[in-house]
């Protein structure tokens, strides 16, 4: 019989049943469901519902139970419907009536709220950890490359030199906000809704805040109908969650098009890619590409979930119960994602000579040309003009501005004099834009000081 069965007169449909059951998915919210029971059942015996002895039994037989699903010993039932009946019925199984004691001053609403936040809390604090080492890596990379130059881009055209330290920096600050992000969702995820019952709390005098710092919590809930509806934190991570797999997409999309043969910037150790069934010369950027594609699954997590909760009234519904996959699986594809992007990173050979090469073509000096004739008192607009019709002219010869005759500039302006190879040489047009967040390599050293600083204060 159903624990909540004495209301009804029939068994539930065997079809209900399957459609019903989450036990398939929400099995592995186990630990947490037991660190919450043991809580539960501490507090219970402090306000005298459990005697010290029933207490203590039901601790150990729940200890009992965490040890045998972990050892694979424990088979869960469908028609137990979820993870907390699952484990109910083993306790009462195991050590008799006081088991059907546990549940006194809570429902499963707010049990299952606690344990998704404690699930989450625990893979945030894991996802961190993956993070961290990525943006460690590209910090160490960046540290490497101070002096690696190479073209910037807009529209995915040439625009103006940079160095490899500059652009991979570019996406630690990136990860850094998204560590940020992580760590705002923790902090306020980190309440207890444990006490606030089915919706309206209940009739005996339960300690919430020592269950909360039992379970590490930094409070409990103040509004009991929000306590079991709340699914802000689960919202709050998937969105932070989606914004770092956007990140991580957008730099294996760099990836892919570097390691490309028409780049050609960098090289994939084979141990991040794979070949072809067909073509025996083809080496594929797949651990690249997936996680690019594994991006459009979070964000759909994240319109899941966002979908399901918008029409809710107050307090708990069924619909919630869509909550858990969403979250599960976004975690498990952030995850994985994380742990092959910082060794394809580690590994990938950085091809300097041919980034150079491709700095210094497209014309990628040009802005420095119309800044030497602004600094010569020409204003920018007419700069800008002159230089463009330079351009248009090497293009049409084939040449590079560097390749003009000062004859030959002198004929557009007769401003420009020797000192202008110099300053639009490669080096000196990467040299030279040493402001705050600029790429040149004083900069960047300094950039990847200050992201070190800032790392250490969004650790916890």
């Amino acid at each position: 019989m159903k624990l909540w069965g004495g209301r009804f007169e029939k068994d539930t449909a065997k079809l209900v049943e399957d459609f019903h059951s989450s036990i398939s998915f929400d099995q592995r919210l186990y630990k947490h469901d037991i660190a919450g029971s043991i809580a539960h059942a501490k507090m219970l015996e402090r306000i005298g519902v459990l005697t010290e002895e029933e207490s203590e039994q039901i601790v150990n037989g729940l200890k009992g139970i965490l040890e045998d699903i972990e050892q694979g010993k424990v088979q869960f039932r469908v028609d137990a419907e979820d993870i907390h009946m699952n484990i109910e019925l083993l306790l009462t199984e195991r050590i008799g009536a006081t088991g059907k004691k546990l549940h006194t001053g809570r429902s499963r609403n707010d049990q299952v709220a606690l344990d998704l936040r404690l699930f989450l809390r625990e893979e945030i604090d894991n996802i961190k950890d993956l993070l961290v080492e990525l943006i460690d890596t590209l910090l160490e990379l960046s540290t490497k490359h101070l002096e690696t130059w190479m073209p910037g881009y807009t529209h995915l055209q040439k625009a103006q030199p940079i160095t490899l330290a500059h652009h991979l920096t570019a996406y630690v600050q990136m990860f850094l906000r998204d560590l940020g992000r992580l760590k705002d969702t923790r902090k306020r995820l980190n309440v207890s809704p444990l006490g606030s019952g089915a919706l309206a709390a209940t009739t005996f005098p339960l300690q919430r805040e020592f269950v909360a710092a039992e379970l590490g919590f930094d409070g409990v809930s103040y509004n009991s109908l929000d306590g079991v509806s709340d699914r802000d934190f689960a919202l709050e991570f998937l969105a932070a969650a989606s914004i770092l797999a956007m990140h991580l997409s957008r730099l294996c999309e760099e990836l892919i098009i570097w390691s490309s043969g028409e780049f050609a910037f960098v090289t994939i150790d084979d141990a991040y890619a794979t070949g072809s069934s067909i073509m025996p010369q083809k080496k594929n950027p797949d651990v690249a590409e997936l996680v690019r594609g594994k991006t459009g699954r979070v964000y759909g997590n994240l319109v899941t979930l966002l979908t399901v909760m918008k029409g809710l009234p107050l307090a708990y519904n069924k619909d919630m119960q869509e909550d858990k996959e969403c979250v599960f699986d976004t975690v498990d594809t952030v995850k994985k994602s994380l742990l092959v992007m910082e060794p394809m990173l580690a590994t990938m050979q950085v091809n300097a000579k041919v980034m150079e090469q491709e700095a210094k073509r497209g014309f990628t000096n040009a802005t420095d040309l119309a800044d030497y004739l602004v600094k010569k008192n020409i204003p920018f607009r007419e700069a800008h003009a002159l230089v463009g019709k330079l351009v248009l002219e090497c293009s049409a010869r084939g040449c590079s501005l560097e390749d003009l005759t000062l004859a030959e500039l002198k004929q557009v302006s007769p401003v420009f004099e020797q000192d202008l190879y110099k300053a639009i040489s490669l080096e000196n047009c990467i040299k030279k834009r040493n402001i705050i967040g600029g790429p040149a390599p004083e900069t960047v050293e300094q950039t990847i000081q200050k992201s070190k600083e800032v790392l250490e204060t969004l650790k916890w």
